[in-house]
């Protein structure tokens, strides 16, 4: 199975954002982004004809191909899957029995549910995220952290928990989900990096992609695999014999071939673009909204804006005119994508008053 792609044309903010023509009032790319128009035509085109599964292959190689180049990582690299969860269980699999793993609290629950029911002693220990390199400490077998927090936007200091993993030995387990799509993201980094596409890459649900150091891959038992994780998966579909493929490929799942499908015009869009063009776009209108909320800065730009909210109060308003935002942890939570732009920012300060 080939793992390169030729990358994708050049593109520029303006063409990555005509992928989206109705997307006003739209500030929830966190929680589900919006389908690209390649995505629509691509689905449509693959519900009117029958079945090809040769076609399915392309779009999972491509995507896979897509993904890396987004991460700065080559193809074989990169696992697929269709849920963040299922892939950390396969990475708390093989964290030795009585070890501690470190997460950041209030994490997305995917990233620790795993490690907190694999049993066999393993510990998890929660630090506030802003002092998550500071807690690392001898013993630290894992520390496991969203790039971008969901439920706050607050941005990891990576190369501060990065470095100080390395001075302890810990493993680095960093999940991307809430950052890829709109802001340089490299998995060069960290031992592992994980992705579900549907938010800020604006895939359909079902397309997640884990990339993984090849050192740290020889020490990964792959629990899942399937015939998918076959050298040559066309030939590991019986019997126990097959041999896996010796890339990171040995950790896939057999893909949802429809999603892959939709996903990969949307993966070849972002991959087009200067993703430190949308980096700058999408948090400009954060800042500016901020600035309309009197709301701090954070102290890494994020396209996430959060503000207290416990009585829901502010996100009613913001859905009776008829803006789609959300809800967590006890805060309103909008999200600055490539599609929204000054009016949109200009809608949400309307609805409350600002």
């Amino acid at each position: 199975m080939t793992l390169v792609a030729a990358p994708p044309a050049p593109g520029t903010l303006a063409t990555l954002r005509a992928q989206f023509p109705d997307a006003a009032g739209y500030l929830a790319a966190c929680t589900v982004g919006l389908p690209t128009a390649g995505t629509r035509a691509a689905v449509a085109a693959d519900l009117a004809r029958r079945p090809d599964v040769a076609e399915y292959s392309r779009a999972v190689d491509a995507s896979r191909a897509h993904f890396a180049h987004l991460v700065g990582v080559s193809p074989d690299r990169v696992a697929i899957g269709s849920q963040t969860s299922v892939q950390v269980a396969m990475l708390a699999a093989s964290v030795p029995d009585g070890a501690e793993v470190l997460v950041p609290e209030h994490e997305f629950s995917s990233l620790v549910l795993p490690f907190v029911h694999a049993g066999r002693g393993i510990r998890v220990r929660t630090a506030p995220l802003a002092r998550l390199a500071e807690e690392i400490r001898s013993g630290t077998a894992l520390v496991a952290f969203s790039l971008v927090q969901s439920a706050s936007g607050e941005v990891a200091d990576l190369d501060a928990i990065v470095a100080a993993a390395a001075r302890f030995g810990a493993r680095t387990v960093c999940d991307a989900t809430q950052a890829v799509g709109w802001m340089p993201v490299s998995a060069a980094s960290v031992d592992a990096l994980l992705c579900h596409a549907y938010k800020w890459l604006c895939c359909p649900r079902g397309v997640a992609f884990l990339t993984v150091r090849a050192e740290y891959a020889r020490v990964l038992v792959p629990v899942q695999a399937g015939w998918y994780a076959g050298d040559d998966p066309w030939t590991s579909c019986y019997g126990g014999d097959a041999d896996l493929a010796g890339c990171a490929r040995r950790f896939d799942v057999s893909p949802a071939w429809q999603a892959f499908v939709g996903a990969e015009p949307a993966l070849a869009a972002f991959a087009a673009a200067d993703i430190a063009e949308v980096h700058s776009w999408t948090t400009q209108l954060a800042a500016a909204f901020r600035s309309r909320m009197n709301l701090p800065e954070p102290v890494r730009a994020s396209a996430i804006v959060t503000w207290p909210d416990a009585d829901g109060c502010d996100l009613a308003r913001l859905t009776a005119a008829g803006i789609t935002a959300s809800g967590r942890n006890g805060s309103a939570r909008v999200a600055f994508h490539v599609f929204n732009d000054a009016a949109d920012v200009d809608r949400a300060a309307a609805a409350l008053g600002r």
